[in-house]
């Protein structure tokens, strides 16, 4: 059995840490004597190596106890570590999708080389069109999970670039997307809407590069639809026309999507309602053009 001070030099660790371990009760003493001095044994020893090790490795004091309490050998210290190290890959990946936003936001960077697209906006009559389609709640991210099924249910009817339906006004965490790939005929599959959907008047564009500057090209056309005097109305429609791979992204300053909004003719309002209205379509246009993450699909 080993005193607290024989324990702390032979482990590494101050009494204060070994103190604090007990009270956190991730390290307890087996013993105690008579006199209540805290005593350790050989078991406690190999977790006291344990602890150092995670401690060395950046695990927080809440991971280090789910790791102690889980333990029971090397084959599970494995998983852990796997599981941490995936941990910080995540965050690495993320930090640098943060760098790289810096980077964008610097000032100067127009100077540096970066040319802001000029849009060219028409209006025109969108047909008819028969898709198959999956419609779900959820973050914009997620259309990307549904364009392999629809694929498979068009199967060799598949006739056209896919797209999505955004049938909020405004931007959601949990938006209200409808996302479609073009057939030729009806198609009957489970789980899989098959429908026509009517053709409309639209105000659209063309982007080129990566979808976090989409919201260039919706200002560009909410503001070409404003001195028009159309009224936007939804669901917007986003058409992929070139974008990432199904196993690579490939590089997204080649990426094509269309863009394509429902109008109408404004008419003339009251004008109390007139200003609401364009209270509102001003927000609408700011809150569009700073989105960062539409969530494109794979294609």
């Amino acid at each position: 059995m080993y005193k607290i001070g024989e324990f702390s030099k032979i482990t590494s660790l101050t009494v204060k840490a070994l103190r604090y371990y007990e009270e956190q009760g991730i390290l307890c003493p087996s013993e105690r004597d008579k006199n209540g001095y805290r005593l350790y044994n050989d078991s406690d020893y190999e977790r006291a190596r344990l602890i150092v090790l995670l401690r060395e490795l950046d695990f927080s004091i809440m991971e280090i106890r789910d790791v102690v309490a889980n333990y029971g050998g090397e084959e599970d210290l494995a998983y852990f570590l796997k599981e941490k190290q995936a941990q910080i890959l995540q965050r690495i990946s993320g930090e640098k999708a943060l760098l790289k936003k810096l980077e964008e936001a610097l000032p100067g960077r127009l100077a540096g080389g970066y040319v802001k697209q000029e849009y060219a906006v028409r209006v025109q009559e969108e047909e008819e069109v028969t898709v198959v389609s999956i419609r779900f709640r959820g973050a914009y991210s997620d259309v990307g999970k549904y364009i392999g099924r629809l694929y498979k249910a068009a199967g060799n009817k598949a006739s056209g670039c896919p797209f999505s339906l955004y049938y909020d006004e405004e931007y959601r965490e949990d938006a209200d997307v409808e996302l479609c790939l073009p057939v030729k005929g009806m198609v009957q599959v489970p789980g899989i809407s098959c429908r026509k959907l009517p053709g409309c008047r639209t105000i659209r564009t063309i982007h080129q590069g990566s979808y976090e500057e989409l919201g260039y090209a919706y200002k560009a056309l909410l503001d070409a639809a404003f001195e028009r005097k159309l009224r936007p109305e939804a669901p917007s429609r986003e058409i992929y026309t070139k974008g990432p791979g199904l196993i690579f992204r490939g590089n997204p300053s080649h990426y094509l999507t269309e863009l394509a909004i429902p109008v109408r003719d404004g008419g003339v309002l009251p004008q109390g309602e007139e200003d609401a209205d364009l209270d509102k379509r001003m927000q609408e246009r700011e809150e569009i053009a700073g989105k960062d993450d539409y969530g494109r699909i794979e294609i």
